[in-house]
């Protein structure tokens, strides 16, 4: 039986953060910008180490390449092939390859900002946001199984629910993953102001859970109404987790956007970024790189560019006003 995700009593609004951090904990943000408004209810995240945001403590060689996967992007169930994929790096390049694991797509841009994180895992939404503060440069992108580059925001209801839409959610309580996840957050959001309403006012309660796997679980023990999802990670877990997927049930599913990238910090040596690429590009082609993506159900790594997230950066533009003046 699934333990349901225990939460902490507490609520907010979007989108600047502040934190205290420690391992095994769950990271509790207030977000700045707002005032009078309730506090987001937090799942306990996923048992990884986490380090500093300040650059100047990271106790590391400066060769050491520092790589990002975080929980809200990384089932449990998928996380020891992402240790394996920072190993290959780590064969291949010839230098020390080290995980770094934040709790928030924020405390990732500011790493990718100040330099203490080179490369990462990120949402599609965080990448814009980055591309467009400090110039976030994408390196490659992941291609699914069948071949594509898209992915979508999934709407999730528990399997025994009798809603049908995003209308019939109304006044229940509905989970969101990250603030600037796009499929977790920015979608819904943006679907809502297209009706004139926002989360807080729509549903009776909002709770973020900084990870997709943890808002499938919250609505599948019933802890939530409903969710929005990243279908990748969705999609992943009917196959590594198809018991806790079975208890819940999609109603919607959205337009496709560009699949979340592999990004790199703007100021890392070009040197470095045509190294990881290289890398990152070929590793389809051999045994042990080929086993890596199978289990983390990518076919390879494919280049991409900008343009590809023209349709995340509308809907950013019509979510993310209305969210600061929440």
């Amino acid at each position: 039986m699934d333990t349901p995700p225990v939460f902490n009593r507490r609520r907010s609004s979007l989108p600047g953060l502040f934190f205290s951090a420690f391992c095994l904990l769950c990271l509790v943000f207030t977000l700045s910008g707002c005032k009078n408004e309730p506090q987001p209810v937090v799942v306990d995240l996923s048992k990884r180490a986490t380090v500093s945001t300040q650059p100047g403590q990271f106790n590391i060689r400066a060769e050491t390449i520092n790589l990002g996967i975080g929980s809200m992007i990384t089932p449990r169930e998928g996380y020891t092939y992402y240790r394996r994929l920072a190993d290959y790096l780590e064969k291949k390049l010839g230098q020390p390859v080290q995980i770094i694991d934040r709790g928030t797509y924020q405390e990732f841009n500011d790493l990718l900002a100040s330099g203490g994180l080179d490369l990462a895992f990120v949402c599609g939404g965080p990448y814009v946001l980055g591309h467009e503060k400090f110039n976030l440069q994408l390196l490659v992108v992941p291609e699914t199984p069948g071949g594509e580059t898209v992915y979508f925001s999934y709407l999730i209801v528990p399997q025994g629910s009798s809603a049908t839409s995003l209308n019939d959610l109304r006044g229940r309580k509905f989970a969101f993953t990250d603030p600037q996840s796009h499929t977790g957050s920015m979608v819904p959001t943006y679907m809502l102001a297209e009706r004139g309403e926002t989360p807080e006012k729509f549903f009776s309660e909002v709770v973020y859970t900084y990870a997709h796997d943890k808002s499938i679980q919250a609505v599948a023990s019933g802890v939530v109404d409903g969710a929005a999802v990243d279908s990748l990670i969705y999609d992943y877990l009917a196959v590594a987790n198809p018991e806790l997927v079975a208890k819940v049930r999609i109603v919607s599913r959205s337009e496709p956007y560009g699949i979340p990238p592999v990004v790199v910090r703007p100021d890392l040596a070009e040197t470095v970024q045509t190294r990881l690429r290289n890398v990152l590009l070929t590793m389809h082609r051999d045994p042990e790189g080929q086993n890596i993506l199978a289990g983390m159900m990518i076919k390879r790594f494919v280049l991409s560019n900008d343009a590809a997230y023209a349709g995340i950066r509308r809907i950013e533009r019509g979510a993310r006003p209305r969210t600061v003046e929440q």
